[in-house]
């Protein structure tokens, strides 16, 4: 039975199918964010926030491609995503920013669709969106602005999403000293549109979710979770309703970037399992600050 359980939790290696299908739409979202970028929003001077914000404004002050600033501001956070998240999402983010890095390239001379800034934000900001919620659902992501909050978050009184928007308030700001105040205005029209279509897209943007999971191998799935992902689980005393039985009910808090592997590790231990995840408007105390993983 320990050696049951010991396999269980020790990760196991994705099928091709698996894999080939997170690449393809991986693969995808990077190319409609890069579409997004180089048709609508970059000819039109208008930026979005995170890196790609910075790296917009750098290749507009230096001349240089936007797809070298895009992969080499990235760079850091492999390996801090690596850390804190774990190998299967570090891998990703490569993956996709590097993919995102080649096709701004590759998109470069390519004629813009409009020249007016409006139209850019709302079509730019909406196709950008798309990509970036694509590549966020299927476990990896395209900017680092995300897990540089995660990372401060652990050393900060201020949560996820407020770390987030200051950067971004920044960032979005210096556009107006670069492109003009009109094109920082408009570059928040286009972030807030991008903001919204990454909420539709994934089907929650909050970066905390709690997760409830009714299985028979809760002890198994419990030990995965705070192996594999670091979070802590509370094993809850349930009764069904319909059959009396008593029932284990593991309850636990996620990040939003987690929410693609813990399905996977659920799938993996039991796909029977019934799985509720629900967005969480905040979450303070108790000890919901992520464990190192060894």
């Amino acid at each position: 039975m320990e050696e049951t359980e010991h396999k269980a939790i020790n990760h196991r290696k994705l099928s091709k199918a698996t894999i080939t299908k997170r690449g393809i739409l991986i693969f995808l979202g990077a190319v409609l964010m890069a579409v997004g970028l180089e048709i609508f929003l970059v000819p039109n001077q208008v930026i979005d926030g995170g890196i790609v914000g910075i790296s917009i404004i750098l290749s507009h002050l230096t001349g240089w491609k936007l797809g070298l600033f895009l992969f080499t501001l990235n760079v850091p956070f492999f390996y801090v995503g690596y850390k804190l998240i774990g190998k299967t999402f570090a891998i990703s983010t490569l993956f996709g920013v590097t993919v995102l890095a080649i096709s701004t390239t590759l998109l470069h001379p390519v004629p813009v669709l409009t020249h007016d800034p409006l139209l850019a934000s709302v079509f730019g900001g909406m196709i950008l969106g798309i990509g970036v919620g694509i590549v966020i659902r299927y476990g990896g992501s395209l900017d680092g602005t995300e897990v540089l909050a995660i990372l401060f978050q652990k050393k900060s009184p201020f949560s996820v999403g407020e770390i987030i928007m200051f950067f971004n308030l920044f960032i979005l700001g210096s556009a107006g000293f670069v492109f003009g105040w009109d094109r920082a205005m408009y570059s928040l029209i286009a972030y807030f549109i991008a903001f919204k279509t990454i909420d539709i897209t994934i089907q929650g943007i909050d970066e905390s979710k709690s997760v409830w999971i009714i299985s028979e191998n809760y002890y198994v799935l419990g030990e995965a979770i705070i192996a594999r992902l670091g979070r802590g689980v509370t094993y809850l005393n349930g009764e069904g309703a319909f059959t009396g039985d008593d029932k284990k009910v593991i309850f636990c808090v996620i990040t939003r970037l987690e929410e693609a592997k813990l399905k996977s590790i659920v799938e993996e231990i039991d796909p029977n399992a019934f799985l509720a995840v629900a967005n969480i408007a905040e979450v303070r105390g108790g000890r919901f600050k992520k464990r190192d993983i060894h």
